[in-house]
């Protein structure tokens, strides 16, 4: 059986997830939008910055994420910024579908991440990663427009959203351009650690109600 699509990133308190330039995206505002899952054991594994790290819910959530994805999908944007961030064994271990107007021969890291380049659609790019996953779930990375594209086109399952205690004030808005008259939201999960609130919605297509007649 196929899994779900979903997203989930971390979203400062008045909407945002990243700034604006993406010479920014290592900055003091970024950093402090992650400052929840930095100190998680399993990201120090996954980016083998070395033993330590911090058990804890936060370290459960990261690791369920990492394992119920089977591949990712990606936009240009993102991808740029992190060619040149990510470590040689770049952090996903699963086949990444990054979609762009570029044609480029797919790119294999050590540990399991492959990036294959789609250029015919966001539609295309979701079969392939479904194709890859087989019966895990297709995590939509991001960035924030690509996220939007999923979302408007009626293609995401699930999201979930770490709400950190930062404002960011300018940037990029997670939900800027969304199509709100499609998009019910039914919520799953709240729970709020020392650091951060995760919260997880799953996403139907909004039923308009019908007008009652003579109106």
């Amino acid at each position: 059986m196929a899994g779900k699509v979903f997203f989930s990133v971390s979203m400062s308190l008045d909407g945002y997830i990243a700034p604006d330039s993406p010479e920014e995206l290592m900055g003091q505002q970024w950093m402090e939008l992650q400052q929840w899952i930095f100190p998680t054991r399993f990201l120090r594994e996954n980016l083998k910055l070395g033993a330590g790290g911090e058990e804890g819910r936060d370290n459960d959530i990261v690791r369920q994420t990492f394992e119920r994805t089977g591949a990712s999908v990606m936009g240009k944007r993102m991808f740029d910024a992190g060619e040149h961030a990510w470590p040689e064994e770049a952090p996903f271990h699963t086949p990444v579908f990054v979609v762009t107007h570029e044609k480029r021969d797919p790119w294999e890291r050590p540990g399991g991440t492959t990036f294959h380049f789609v250029n015919d659609g966001i539609e295309s790019a979701l079969d392939q990663a479904r194709g890859a996953a087989g019966d895990r779930d297709v995590r939509v990375a991001g960035g924030g427009a690509t996220v939007l594209e999923y979302v408007n086109a009626g293609l995401i399952d699930e999201f979930s959203i770490a709400l950190s205690p930062v404002l960011f004030g300018s940037g990029i808005r997670l939900f800027e351009g969304v199509d709100a008259g499609r998009v019910a939201l039914e919520p799953v999960r709240s729970e709020s650690t020392q650091r951060v609130t995760h919260l997880t919605y799953a996403v139907h297509v909004r039923r308009r109600t019908p007008r009652p007649a003579g109106r």
